[in-house]
């Protein structure tokens, strides 16, 4: 899919080294991907392979070491050289999605959304409006008023999804996020991202230990001892 449409997102040759002489480690090397605008992509492997090394890298949390990552078009860092400011680039293009929701637990559902939107500038009216309507899109607008340990796990990675896509952004980040769901309610969270990947026309990329659920991927990637590869074939 990334061959033929826009991409989303463009890691290119992503190293990351911790330490120096005889303490360096090298948590990733040479790691590269492609995901295109509308693409859901998974990234497997086992713990300590680098996947959220590789996903903080080009979420912009914890840069690389060397290597490029272009988002929307953009080239936004080139080595040690940034090419935007990352805090404010990342707060516009970019959302993320955790193992636990993360949710502020003494704001409600609708205004743990709201928030996103205002610290970008947008009115409380509108935040509001655009809020409801992301509940709503999600299947979680009866929800709205309620605070976090009133929701099932499943309605809080729902509201999580919301809030993350609550700017607009060009790319998705994921990590582990059914971790904590049981089966029906993990394959739930991943139809989802693929709903929202296609529906939105984000590039969408979740790590993950969840076999379970590989079909609702287009594209999978593997890590190994910090370096990546492409899986040949989809489980379909």
């Amino acid at each position: 899919m990334s061959d033929s449409k826009p991409l989303a997102v463009e890691a290119e040759s992503l190293t990351k080294i911790y330490g120096s002489g005889n303490t360096e480690v090298v948590a990733m090397k040479d790691a590269s991907m492609k995901v295109a605008k509308g693409e859901v992509v998974a990234l497997l492997g086992p713990s300590g392979s680098g996947k959220s090394t590789f996903l903080t890298a080009v979420g912009l949390i914890n840069p690389p070491t060397s290597g490029r990552i272009t988002i929307g078009g953009k080239l936004v860092l080139d080595g040690d050289t940034a090419h935007a400011n990352l805090r404010s680039f990342r707060r516009q293009h970019l959302g993320f999605i955790f193992q636990k929701s993360n949710l502020i637990p003494f704001l409600t559902g609708l205004e743990n959304i709201q928030i996103a939107m205002q610290l970008n500038g947008e009115s409380a009216r509108s935040s509001r409006k655009h809020a409801m309507e992301l509940l709503d899109y999600l299947g979680v607008g009866d929800r709205a008023n309620n605070f976090p340990s009133m929701l099932s796990g499943g309605q809080q990675q729902r509201i999580a999804v919301a809030r993350a896509l609550a700017n607009h952004p060009s790319v998705i980040l994921a990590d582990e996020p059914t971790a904590a769901l049981d089966g029906h309610r993990g394959r739930q969270v991943m139809e989802l991202f693929a709903q929202v990947a296609h529906e939105q026309s984000a590039g969408v990329i979740v790590v993950t230990h969840d076999q379970r659920s590989l079909d609702v991927f287009d594209t999978i990637y593997e890590m190994e001892d910090g370096q990546m590869k492409k899986s040949q074939g989809l489980p379909h």
